[in-house]
């Protein structure tokens, strides 16, 4: 379990592309904290989704709002950079792609934007424990990335209690972002498990109150917290 305060951050991946900017405006009156971009190149995973330009775009219709992009491409310190001058508020790099994951996360932090961990679900928490000192959130993947609409992989919830025990006992300043099959189902098992940030895009975008929906993926994951 958790203590620190629960955000909501639908996915946009998961909206009506062809109205992005109605889209973005449902997002800013629902009451959710953050904006989740996924960003794919078709090669690190199977699948093509945006690049710069919809952050640029996102921030300009969404004024102050946390844009948090997930960089799911293989040479993540290559582009970072641009994605940050777009407007990113967060950006997250994969553990598994083909980067010097220590340089690429201080470079991130120097530009001042928030440095995310990204972790596939059979990759070994292990390996993600040494960098948690240049990270300000872990974002752990209950799907295998690049496709919205998956099934949840409950085995991966023991990692985020691993990982919420390490952060904890070494006082690091790091948030558990959950993405992937996060749902009013499975919200509370992830934050019981630690996790503070939720990523969800088709459960959300896929109900016609959007401000409900994230009211009840809240109240989902803030009932582990009062029942422990």
């Amino acid at each position: 379990m958790t203590n620190r305060p629960i955000v909501i951050a639908p996915s946009i991946l998961g909206a009506n592309l062809g109205r992005i900017e109605e889209e973005a405006e449902r997002i800013r009156a629902s009451g959710a904290e953050w904006v989740h971009i996924d960003i794919m190149d078709g090669h690190f995973v199977p699948n093509i989704s945006f690049g710069a330009n919809m952050v640029r775009t996102l921030r300009r219709v969404m004024g102050e709002a946390t844009l948090d992009v997930h960089l799911m491409i293989e040479q993540p310190d290559r582009y970072a950079g641009d994605f940050i001058e777009a407007g990113a508020d967060c950006i997250n790099v994969h553990l598994e792609a083909r980067h010097q994951v220590a340089r690429t996360l201080a470079s991130i932090r120097e530009r001042g934007c928030r440095a995310g961990l990204a972790i596939n679900p059979a990759t070994l928490l292990k390996h993600a424990i040494p960098l948690l000192p240049l990270c300000d959130q872990l974002i752990c993947m209950m799907v295998n990335p690049g496709f919205g609409g998956q099934a949840f992989i409950p085995e991966v919830l023991p990692k985020i209690r691993e990982a919420r025990d390490v952060i904890v006992l070494q006082n690091y300043n790091v948030d558990i972002t959950v993405d992937g099959g996060v749902s009013d189902a499975t919200a509370a098992s992830c934050s019981a498990a630690g996790a503070n940030i939720m990523v969800a895009g088709s459960h959300l975008f896929s109900q016609s109150d959007l401000t409900q929906a994230v009211a009840n993926l809240r109240a989902a994951a803030g009932s582990a917290n009062v029942s422990g």
